[in-house]
């Protein structure tokens, strides 16, 4: 393994590139799938993960590695409800109404009909205003990130998600990659995340319990894995195992 700058998120970061992995899995793939779309037309690959499993991570370095393809790669973040509707709408949740704002990243502040209104146009093969995501002001910019090639990538966490408004969406997707780990140790990277965020290790660990824990259980047991085709498992020494055949 060796290491290489990608943006995530909007920041540069240093990440380990797991070789096998990139170079010998899923470049592989992308390569095929994109010389088997058809002209005028425009397939998906579903990269999926709970929080922290590093799916943003893998999409960059995918993007960075890939740049001889037709390739784009987006996420599904800037299909958030804007900031002011997740102010102003509320879900029952431990009894009580609590603002949208406040469970941020569940499925419920997102607006699935949108994508797949997005999903569906961008079938025919025309360039996609797909919206993107300003982690500076914390809210969506629509048609920020034109998708114009024949392969899309999509990294999300309710992709595969089995509830109402969600299922379905495998449809789209030509192949589905789904990467997990193990709750413990997605606990300690999300943990850890915020902590290098700036937030104290009490807030951090706080923030876990009332958030991303309901989001990493709910994705875990709500996911339809039946139609994945290559499981994928992240180890705690930052390997990624794969656990089927693409």
């Amino acid at each position: 393994m060796d290491t290489t700058s990608v943006v995530v998120n909007g920041l540069e970061v240093e990440a380990v590139v797991d070789h096998e992995l990139i170079d010998g899995v899923l470049l592989p793939t992308l390569e095929r799938l994109a010389a088997r779309v058809k002209p005028g037309r425009r397939d998906y690959v579903f990269l999926v993960a709970p929080p922290g499993a590093g799916k943003s991570t893998l999409a960059a370095l995918l993007e960075h590695r890939a740049r001889h393809l037709d390739l784009d790669v987006v996420g599904i973040d800037g299909f958030h409800h804007p900031a002011t509707h997740l102010e102003t709408h509320h879900l029952l949740r431990g009894g009580e109404q609590v603002p949208l704002s406040s469970v941020k990243g569940a499925p419920e502040t997102f607006d699935v009909d949108g994508l797949i209104r997005m999903l569906e146009a961008g079938r025919e093969g025309q360039p996609l205003p797909w919206p993107g995501y300003d982690r500076v002001l914390h809210d969506v910019v629509p048609a920020s990130q034109p998708v114009t090639a024949g392969l899309v990538v999509v990294e999300g966490t309710w992709l595969l998600l089995d509830e109402p408004g969600w299922s379905g969406l495998s449809a789209y997707s030509s192949f589905t990659v789904f990467l997990e780990a193990e709750p413990a140790l997605l606990r300690d990277r999300l943990i850890e995340r915020k902590v290098r965020g700036g937030l104290s290790r009490e807030a951090a660990v706080d923030f876990y319990e009332r958030s991303d824990r309901l989001n990493v259980e709910r994705v875990l047991a709500r996911s339809d894995r039946s139609t994945v085709d290559l499981p994928l498992h992240l180890n705690t020494d930052g390997t990624t195992e794969r656990r089927g055949s693409a």
